[in-house]
């Protein structure tokens, strides 16, 4: 069973190379409009949008990020930010102590999955519109300078950015985990035999995926690639960070 908005979502590809266009006023309306309308917890929106569009900035976050060029070179850069900060406001406004409430690890993850459901309609509106985009966690590489470029106050948080623009390639999709894999019927399956099963036949999926992007330079597996990654941590100042900006998670 398809339609246009499964056929959008179905034909996902992280675009990390964009024309020389940048997207109109009324495109970033709608793409933030679009992620708005996203389901927010108990009606909290606990979240905000940054949008960049000077090339300077742009190119200093870029540094900042790794030195990933297409978060230079897009139509448009969102930042996504977990945002805490309006309820302190309102806090204020309200004349009622909120601290014990937005310090909860509760709302810290509200604000987090808040903002990553309006970030992936930001994305899909994109694509619908013909835009290609990448998500890039490497915003959480140095937030502290983030931060200080943006001029986050406490109790925000950005936690990942999205360049959106004119696709100027297209991508194979990567394959994703057997559906058999992610979906459990009524409970969460642990037949270790058959779990193991699946990750090894993903495994070949994905190192044929690599063979035929690469001609042969590449045969990594998913779990080959997962114990590389995991195996180096990453980012171990998050708690500290977290609890500087008002997130004390209590």
């Amino acid at each position: 069973m398809k339609n246009s908005v499964i056929e959008t979502i179905m034909n996902h590809r992280s675009i990390r190379k964009f024309e020389d266009r940048v997207l109109s006023d009324e495109q970033i309306q709608t793409i933030v409009e679009c992620a708005q309308a996203a389901s927010t917890s108990s009606f909290i929106q606990a979240y905000s949008v940054i949008g960049i569009s000077d090339k300077e900035l742009k190119s200093q976050l870029a540094e900042v990020v790794g030195n990933q060029t297409y978060v230079a070179e897009n139509g448009h850069f969102f930042v996504f930010c977990a945002d805490l900060y309006r309820h302190q406001v309102i806090s204020e406004m309200e004349k009622t102590d909120l601290s014990t409430s937005l310090e909860s690890k509760e709302k810290f993850m509200v604000a987090t999955i808040d903002a990553a459901l309006a970030a992936q309609n930001a994305v899909l509106a994109a694509e619908s519109m013909g835009l290609g985009a990448c998500y890039i966690g490497g915003i959480r590489n140095n937030l502290e300078e983030v931060c200080s470029l943006l001029k986050v106050p406490k109790r925000v948080i950005p936690l990942f950015g999205i360049a959106v623009g004119y696709p100027a390639q297209l991508p194979e999709k990567k394959p994703r985990l057997p559906y058999e894999h992610v979906y459990h019927k009524e409970e969460y399956k642990q037949d270790i035999v058959e779990y193991k099963q699946q990750l090894t036949q993903y495994n070949q999926t994905i190192s044929q995926y690599y063979h035929e992007r690469t001609d042969g330079k590449r045969t990594d597996t998913w779990t080959g690639q997962m114990v590389t990654m995991l195996s180096k941590p990453k980012r171990m100042y998050m708690k500290d960070f977290v609890s500087k900006q008002g997130f004390d998670l209590k």
